[in-house]
């Protein structure tokens, strides 16, 4: 897995414009909040303890992304891929999770208090321990 840093990504986000393609790139512990990654293809990313608060992923392909206690609160995921995506312990407090692909994700202990899940596919999702799902 390639390793990038904040200041390296922004750079691939201002040349690719849109659908910036970083799949399978280790990208844990970054603080890329606020960011736009609409369309991105970040498949297998290690996000790991990412910090993508308010970051714009509508449309971006997550599936099978570590996102273990990556902070995601108010993040723009709209139509997301998030297929099998670990997302144990992750911060998606108020987070947009509308017509969001979650067949499979992993949300244990997650906390999803204010999440928009309008049209989501919870398919299979593992939810044992997910927050404010009331």
């Amino acid at each position: 897995m390639a390793e990038l840093s904040r200041v390296e990504v922004i750079k691939l986000i201002a040349i690719a414009k849109e659908r910036i393609a970083l799949s399978g790139v280790d990208l844990s512990g970054l603080d890329l909040r606020k960011l736009i990654f609409v369309l991105a293809n970040l498949e297998n990313a290690n996000l790991k303890n990412t910090n993508l608060s308010k970051a714009n992923l509508i449309k971006a392909n997550l599936g099978r992304a570590n996102l273990v206690g990556a902070d995601l609160s108010g993040a723009y995921l709209e139509e997301a891929w998030l297929n099998y995506a670990d997302l144990r312990g992750a911060n998606l407090k108020g987070a947009n999770l509308r017509g969001a692909n979650l067949t499979g994700t992993v949300l244990i202990g997650a906390d999803l208090t204010g999440a928009y899940l309008t049209g989501a596919n919870l398919t299979d999702a593992v939810l044992t321990g997910a927050k404010g799902l009331e």
